[in-house]
């Protein structure tokens, strides 16, 4: 290897992958990249990962000359209060989040495989309904920042919800593989609840996705700015949009007696998807790792890999 060679070589070490979760590396990384685990090279490495969100007993040690640190995360600042923390922020010189402001952007998009996934299944036709089974909802976590709990057992007070997760807990699942298996479930409701666990700019999940994706209109509790990452018009219901439990109920009932009204809800699904949230998926139809790489290279050469 020459010197030119060696110079622009490139070690980002992930001193702590997302909640044990493997760290799945692309094998197309750019020349002159790689990407470790291997926190013995942690000396060595130009780069180093931190997930905030797990470093609450980690004491952040002093970083080499020509190191760059980067925080990632995909909780909001409500579940990890250090992420809008500037002075502890102040620390890192790139962020992978799922805010738009980000470095790099790490959203929900992952979920779905690739965005090209994404925006095919949100045009899959949606399947017919059972009236009689108006809303499902699946919330198991105790994180509960948005007041979703309380909403959602006032709402159940006032319309038929079936609750397959822990919470509320009335009906059950035969088997479970995951997603498919929601996606499969939900399809058959006119209604998904759609509760965030906290409610921040830009922390917009797959709760509000998944519904989307299976034909089943999300009511939705969370993120200020939802509008933002919706793939077209009249596709969710916002829970803020009304004024209480019982008058959100009312309007699920009243979509329910008017098959006109609530098809409108699915007529997103037959046009475009907009141009906007196009051009959202469009900046994450590359991998995060990748990237990160081209964010690591403007800074540390001042050019693309």
């Amino acid at each position: 290897m020459s010197h030119s060679e060696e110079s622009e070589r490139t070690l980002i070490l992930f001193h702590n992958a997302m909640w044990g979760s493997e760290l799945s590396v692309p094998p197309d990384l750019p020349s002159g990249f790689e990407i470790t685990t291997d926190r013995i090279r942690l000396a060595e490495a130009d780069v180093v990962v931190f997930h905030v969100p797990e470093l609450r007993f980690f004491r952040l040690r002093r970083k080499r000359p020509g190191q760059l640190w980067v925080a990632w995360s995909i909780e909001s600042e409500e579940n990890c209060p250090r992420l809008r923390d500037r002075r502890y922020m102040s620390r890192f010189d790139l962020t992978m989040t799922h805010r738009r402001d980000a470095d790099v952007l790490w959203g929900y998009v992952p979920y779905y495989g690739s965005a090209d996934n994404l925006a095919r299944a949100l045009v899959v036709p949606p399947r017919s309904k059972d009236s009689a089974r108006p809303v499902a909802m699946l919330i198991s976590s105790r994180v509960d920042r948005s007041g979703r709990r309380a909403y959602a057992r006032e709402l159940a007070r006032h319309i038929p919800i079936d609750s397959y997760g822990r919470f509320l807990r009335n009906r059950t699942l035969s088997s479970d593989s995951w997603r498919p298996t929601k996606l499969d479930l939900i399809a058959h409701y006119p209604f998904t609840i759609a509760f965030e666990n906290s409610i921040a700019t830009d922390y917009v999940t797959e709760k509000f996705y998944d519904p989307l994706v299976a034909g089943s209109v999300p009511v939705y509790l969370g993120a200020p700015n939802v509008d933002e990452y919706a793939p077209g018009d009249h596709c969710y219901i916002n829970v803020r949009d009304h004024a209480s439990p019982r008058a959100l109920a009312d309007y699920l009932r009243a979509l329910l007696a008017a098959p006109d009204a609530y098809d409108e809800y699915m007529a997103w699904k037959r046009r475009p998807l907009h141009s906007a949230f196009i051009s959202f998926l469009d900046g994450q139809r590359s991998h995060p790792l990748l990237r990160l790489c081209e964010a690591v290279q403007r800074v540390r050469f001042g050019g693309a890999a």
